[in-house]
Order: C-alpha cells, then sequence, then structure tokens
C-alpha cells in the first residue's frame, strides 16, 4: 500500500468500509481468538530521557521501584495456572548487569516454575546483543521494541541528543537475526507527528517484516516537556481546536486520536494478515470499549496488568491511565463477558505465536 492511498484512508470521515474490510480479512487469517499476555510492569527505573513519558529519568516525581523476586514468580504462575499462554516482562530501560543478570535469574526461575509452558516477552529496551541472548537461553522468545516513531527527523524532536536512533534500528535487527519474534510499535497523535509520518509508519512496519505490533494513541503525561505543547496542531483533524474551549479542545483531540488508532490498526491488518496486533491500555484509557472496538476490526492480543496493585500506580506512562483495582479473576471474567458480546474468545492454554513468524523459511 504506497503512502498516498494510507493518508487518504487515514483522512476518511467514515472509515465503516475500510473497519469491515479489515475485520474480513482478521476473521481469514488470524480468526476470532484473542490471545491473553499477563504485564508484569516489573519497574519504573529508567536511565532512558523521553521527552513524552512519565517515568523518563528526569522525572524527580515518581516513586521509584522493582517488585520483587516472589511478586514476579507469583504472578507469573497464576497466568501460568489461569490459562494466559504467555506473560509480558517490562520495565524502563536500564542496561546495568546487576538489571540484566537479575532478569535472567527471573526467567530461568519462571520457566522452572510453570514447567516450560509459559510463553515470555520482553519489553526490556536497548541492550547488547549477548544480553538479549542470555535471555532468550533463559527462556523469552518475543521482544517488544517500540520506535515510538520511524520518522528520524521526528524522532529526534521527541528524544535528547544521546538517545540514537540508529542504534534502535539496530537493536531491531538483533533481536531478529537472533530469531526472536520480533515487535515494535508507535504513537499516534503526537506533536509534529503528521500523516505523511503514520504512513510512513506502517510501511516501516512492512519493511522490517515485523512479527507483532503494540502501537496506540499518544496522551499526555503533564511531568513531561511536550506537555507544554499538548495544544500543538499537526494534522488535519486537529485544525478545529484552536477554535475550541480548553474542555471541548481535549475531547476532540482524545476522539481524534482514537479514530486515527483504529484507522492505523485497521491499515495494518489489511497490509500484514497474519502478524499479532495488540490492544493497548491507552485505547482503553480514551473509550472504555477502546479496546474491544481495536480487537473488533483487526487486533488480537490484550495484556491484563498482574502488576501487584502497591507498586502498579507509580508504572504512569501517561496521564490517565487505567489502573484497575479488581481482582485479577473478576477482571478476567469481565474481559470475557466484553470479547463474547463483539464475537471473539480468549486462547486460553496457548502461546498465541505470530503466523507470520510461523511462516517465515
Amino acid at each position: 500500500m504506497n503512502a498516498a492511498t494510507i493518508i487518504d484512508y487515514l483522512n476518511m470521515s467514515d472509515p465503516s468500509d475500510l473497519f469491515a474490510k479489515a475485520k474480513q480479512i482478521k476473521a481469514e487469517t488470524v480468526g476470532n481468538k484473542v490471545y491473553l499476555r499477563g504485564l508484569i510492569e516489573y519497574s519504573n527505573r529508567c536511565a532512558k530521557d523521553c521527552y513524552y513519558c512519565g517515568i523518563r529519568v528526569s522525572n524527580t516525581n515518581v516513586c521509584r521501584y522493582d517488585v520483587d523476586d516472589q511478586s514476579v514468580l507469583d504472578a507469573a504462575e497464576y497466568a501460568w495456572r489461569k490459562g494466559f499462554g504467555s506473560i509480558v516482562l517490562q520495565s524502563g530501560e536500564r542496561k546495568s548487569r546487576e538489571f540484566t543478570l537479575r532478569i535472567e535469574t527471573l526467567l530461568n526461575q519462571i520457566m522452572t516454575l510453570t514447567n516450560h509452558e509459559i510463553g515470555i516477552t520482553l519489553s526490556l529496551g536497548e541492550q547488547d546483543e549477548d544480553t538479549y541472548k542470555r535471555w532468550q537461553d533463559a527462556g523469552a522468545k518475543r521482544y517488544l521494541l517500540r520506535i515510538e516513531t520511524s520518522n528520524r527527523t521526528l524522532y529526534e524532536k521527541l528524544h535528547p541528543k544521546n538517545h540514537d536512533y540508529d542504534a534502535r534500528l539496530k537493536c531491531l535487527e538483533t533481536l531478529k537475526n537472533l530469531n526472536y519474534q520480533v515487535g515494535t510499535g508507535v504513537m499516534i497523535g503526537l506533536p509534529f507527528q503528521t500523516l505523511e509520518h503514520l504512513a510512513e509508519d506502517l510501511q516501516f512496519f512492512q519493511t522490517m517484516d515485523v512479527d507483532m505490533v503494540g502501537m496506540g494513541p499518544y496522551i499526555e503525561h503533564v511531568d513531561t516537556p511536550l506537555y507544554s505543547i499538548k495544544n500543538h496542531v499537526s494534522t488535519p483533524l486537529d485544525v478545529q481546536l484552536r477554535w475550541l474551549s480548553e474542555v471541548e479542545a481535549t475531547k476532540l483531540k482524545k476522539q481524534n486520536r482514537l479514530d486515527l488508532t483504529l484507522k492505523m490498526i485497521a491499515l495494518l491488518r489489511i497490509q500484514m494478515p497474519t502478524i499479532n496486533i495488540a490492544a493497548t491500555t491507552a485505547l482503553q484509557t480514551l473509550d472504555p470499549f477502546g479496546r474491544e472496538k481495536a480487537i473488533e476490526i483487526g487486533a488480537n492480543i490484550i495484556m491484563p496488568n498482574l502488576t501487584p496493585l502497591k507498586y502498579r500506580e507509580n508504572y504512569f506512562l501517561y496521564d490517565g491511565k487505567t489502573v484497575v483495582k479488581d481482582t485479577f479473576d473478576d477482571t478476567i471474567a469481565d474481559l470475557e463477558v466484553r470479547l463474547a458480546q463483539i464475537g471473539a474468545e480468549i486462547g486460553y492454554n496457548q502461546h498465541g505465536d505470530s503466523l507470520h513468524f510461523k511462516s517465515k523459511p
């Protein structure tokens, strides 16, 4: 799909035909099953200073934490016994030897605890090849490293000078060469981001030949540099913001980002029919049924949060993040009902590996 065609779709005021096509392709390829990735937000300590992120190293208003080892193991065992099939270990980015060894130890313990049956995805940032290999040998099979924007110029506007776009690309290539199932993703609705940038992102996923994508709407965090330009106009859909009140502008901005994200998910499913696509938590923050809307038109992965409650409130990447305080059992029961209402079901006791990855020689 060329950039001009993608932009035309992103500009559509009525995307119902686009959504119908994506829904059909999804049904014909990955089907109606939704695979669970029990999310463990292991640590909010981060060495990065990205201008959009609430846990950036310069934010002194964050109560920093590392989840204790036993709590990580308890969450992993819960996911295994409940038939999730997979978990995700996610944290801020660090490269210290202490950190990488602790992750390696936890991976070995999780695999032993779950009889080597649980699937493990890591989202732990930029590391060297040896670290990726050690983690893979310890049990990790998937790795999510979001690029956040594939446009080099925009990337440099969103990060300090010591954040290297090429280094991030090299990590993605290293992960591919190690035969991980590789995922990446972008934010949608960033300041300075245009529809042309979003078209580039979709083409980037295809060029990189990724196996999974997690992308969602950009949501501001008050303790970040980008918050000061939260009303910046980037796309034609945002132009109306100039003439609206603060309350009205915020409401429209959220709706625009939600709509754009759903269009991006639909286009990605059409473009790469057999990859895994996550319905991200940020969608639920903008719309209580945002995840379900994404599942209907293309997404097939959901990541229920298994982080212990005493830590969960401190992993705020953006303002307004949904913090579910129900029991894990109640959360899954509610999810089953919601998915059944849109004709989907949870693929229990299945890893839900990317069909795209499986088809590679």
